[in-house]
């Protein structure tokens, strides 16, 4: 079920907020993920500005389900969500450390802060891509900063990436993207980006199709479907091949949540199964093109 629209449009602080769409909506998910994280007395994340934002927007995170529960601790709520995050800014901060001349996207940027976590040198060209709404609404939240391009377009029209260079090292970032595009047009869309930009790589969530399935459960029917196997973008995009899994349950900040020994115990065999890991867990996927 989607969550409620009520208060939308309504005056909060200095702000108004737009009409979102329930997928639009969807940022402050990640943004809350983020907030909350940055309250914990030891962050998986760190992202205070993430809170900032928050606070300024005035938006209820309690309209999700996860931000509601009473049987969930705060660091079990943000665990999944901000780790992955983190695992996702080690990859682009690994590469701007690499190619200093580099072009970063960052596909359905939403409110996220991204781009001050891994602050990249002023000679990287960052893209933010959003809907026109978003882009707005981040115009009046996120501050400004230097080499940071903002692009209101819908992903899936071709047009919009016409004014971004294609010959510079390329790092694509996106997290939360799969469920919301049908899988003809999250595969156009791959096409679309390994065929303009000479090379580079790309970093997001993994999405199983039992991932996916929940997700619905939250946002209503959204058009994705995802897919299982990983290896699987490598079949739809010549030249695509996949660099890495990166798992939360296997990294050492799992060792917050795992509170008890029969928590231990449960995570750790997880852990140590690839199959497990996958569709019970989030996971970074890690490309290179």
């Amino acid at each position: 079920m989607a969550p409620t629209a009520s208060g939308r449009g309504r005056k909060h602080m200095s702000i108004t907020l737009p009409e979102l769409t329930p997928t639009q909506e969807s940022l402050f998910l990640t943004l809350g993920i983020s907030a909350l994280d940055s309250r914990l007395p030891r962050p998986f994340l760190g992202d205070p500005m993430a809170d900032e934002i928050l606070k300024a927007s005035g938006y209820d995170l309690r309209r999700f389900a996860l931000f509601r529960s009473e049987r969930l601790d705060p660091k079990t709520k943000v665990f999944s969500g901000a780790v992955r995050a983190k695992h996702e800014d080690e990859v682009v901060a690994r590469f701007v450390a690499a190619h200093p001349d580099a072009v970063v996207l960052d596909l359905g940027t939403g409110l996220d802060t991204r781009v001050f976590r891994t602050d990249p040198p002023p000679t990287v060209d960052w893209y933010d891509i959003d809907f026109p709404t978003v882009i707005d609404l981040r115009r009046q939240l996120v501050p400004e900063r230097e080499g940071v391009h903002l692009v209101a377009a819908d992903l899936t029209e071709p047009g919009w990436l016409a004014d971004i260079p294609g010959d510079r090292p390329t790092m694509i970032v996106h997290n939360g993207l799969v469920p919301f595009l049908s899988m003809g047009d999250y595969q156009s869309l791959l096409l679309r980006l390994t065929r303009h930009f000479q090379s580079g790589e790309m970093a997001h969530n993994s999405y199983t199709r039992p991932a996916v399935w929940t997700f619905k459960r939250v946002f209503g029917d959204v058009p994705g479907i995802g897919f299982n196997d990983p290896r699987a973008p490598e079949r739809w995009v010549p030249g695509l091949k996949l660099v890495e899994e990166i798992f939360n349950v296997r990294s050492p900040e799992v060792a917050e949540i795992a509170t008890s020994p029969a928590w231990r115990l449960m995570l750790g065999a997880i852990a140590s199964s690839t199959i497990l890991s996958r569709h019970l867990e989030a996971a970074v996927l890690h490309y290179r093109f």
